[in-house]
């Protein structure tokens, strides 16, 4: 406002002056042959229009520069100088104060940009940013292709995709049929090596332009290694079960034989002490069999028929046929939202047999407990499908959350340690997972996990 004000003032009086001039001209050419005086104030005159012409001028081309340097990012261009020597102090002061902030803002970018860069080249995680929405092999641009990608992959950092199809056609193709977003398990063959890809498609506008972020890691030595840790748990609890079994076994069998050896007659007194020992052999290896089978049951899953049904039907079902055991045990049993029309795919009876795992757990996990209670229900969260046995009872402490998947893993004294095996392998044949969330003495849920697009 300062600077207006000035500017109208000086102007204001430059015009007045000029007028002056001309009138003062006017008078000496009218009454006067001061030829002297006359050529003076002409020259005055001519002086002050040009002063006033650069004067405007001057002003306007400085506020043009400044207009050009803001919209070229010019940061050379300072005004410095003219804010001390000039008419409008102020006016090229804010020039300066504003080409300093952009400046500022710019290196606070750049700095920002060139952080985020040397941490995506740093990180374990293959990033392939490309220009555009629609990966057209001749013209998509590639952006960004940090040091990760390139190694997981086993070939330079491209500059266009269609270099990049051309040497990996299939992970190409692969990262073509989810490009307008979404997620994707690739193997992929390098160099003679297998590697599996889990691979993620992000597309992003940004400033009008479109970009893919593609992002991949190699998850074949973590499967590997959940794999062989798994396989140790496996054989460690096989192992113990059957030296459980095959110990008393042997060290009774080697009884029985000295009891008997060299003997031409076993006597009452002999076949009385024999009893016990191949009664106690007997059940033991019973035991043994029954571990078997239930190994067996694990690895013998059938596939599973799909068929839509409602999540009403599955509630009124699990409903009908867990409510005699509970009533049983006093417990109070809550299944609401039967009238649930939602529909999913499913083997209903496997399902079935899952939810019952589920409900004789919870059932065994509220003995001792006060106002015991389990409840069933579902849930919708973005395309995830939750059906959800919940109860109040002992729950799973945390150390033993992952464990409690485990075959033959178990706490209760009778328990076989199958049914939640049993349960997660007929979730993985849905396409879904079996999730665990435990508070104990307050609330356990136990979640199937269906996809619902």
């Amino acid at each position: 406002m300062m600077f207006y004000k000035r500017f109208t003032v000086q102007l204001i009086v430059r015009i007045l002056f000029i007028n002056l001039l001309i009138l003062f001209l006017i008078y000496l050419l009218l009454h006067t042959k001061l030829w002297f005086s006359i050529s003076g104030t002409i020259l005055l005159l001519g002086s002050s229009m040009v002063s006033l012409y650069f004067y405007i001028n001057r002003t306007r081309e400085d506020i043009k520069r400044f207009i050009l340097a803001i919209k070229l990012k010019d940061n050379t261009i300072n005004f410095k100088s003219k804010a001390t020597g000039s008419s409008f102090p102020e006016l090229y002061a804010s020039f300066s104060d504003i080409l300093q902030a952009q400046k500022d803002v710019h290196l606070e970018k750049d700095s920002m940009s060139l952080l985020i860069k040397t941490i995506l080249e740093q990180v374990p995680v293959g990033v392939i940013v490309v220009r555009g929405k629609e990966l057209v092999a001749e013209q998509s641009e590639i952006v960004f292709f940090n040091i990760a990608a390139s190694n997981l992959l086993q070939i330079p950092a491209y500059k266009y995709w269609n270099r990049l199809r051309n040497r990996l056609p299939s992970f190409a193709e692969g990262i073509e049929a989810i490009k307008e977003g979404g997620k994707k398990f690739i193997e992929l063959k390098t160099n003679e090596k297998l590697i599996q890809l889990s691979t993620e498609v992000i597309p992003l506008n940004l400033y009008a332009k479109d970009y893919l972020i593609v992002s991949f890691k190699n998850i074949k030595d973590e499967i590997e290694q959940k794999e062989a840790e798994a396989w140790n748990r496996l054989i460690g609890v096989i192992s113990h079960e059957i030296l459980n079994s095959i110990t008393p076994i042997s060290s009774l069998s080697d009884t029985a034989y000295h009891m008997v050896a060299n003997k031409e007659v076993v006597t009452g007194e002999i076949l009385e002490d024999l009893k016990p020992a191949l009664l106690t052999i007997k059940r033991r290896s019973e035991g043994l069999l029954d571990f078997v089978k239930d190994y067996r049951l694990i690895a013998e899953l059938p596939s599973p028929v799909l068929k839509p049904h409602t999540i009403g039907e599955i509630l009124k079902e699990i409903k009908v046929l867990m409510q005699p055991f509970v009533v049983e045990k006093n417990i109070k049993l809550q299944i609401e939202q039967t009238s649930s029309r939602i529909t999913i795919d499913i083997d209903l009876k496997l399902i079935e047999q899952s939810l019952i795992n589920l409900v004789t757990n919870s059932i065994y996990a509220l003995e001792g407990i006060e106002k015991p209670v389990i409840e069933i229900g579902y849930k919708l969260d973005q395309n995830r499908l939750y059906l959800e046995v919940s109860d109040n009872g002992k729950g799973v402490a945390p150390e033993l959350l992952e464990k409690i998947f485990v075959p033959f893993f178990t706490t209760r004294t009778n328990g076989s340690g199958i049914g939640l095996t049993i349960t997660r392998n007929i979730m993985k044949m849905h396409q879904g997972s079996l999730e665990v969330n435990s508070v104990p003495f307050e609330k356990t849920t136990f979640s199937l996990v269906f996809k619902y697009l």
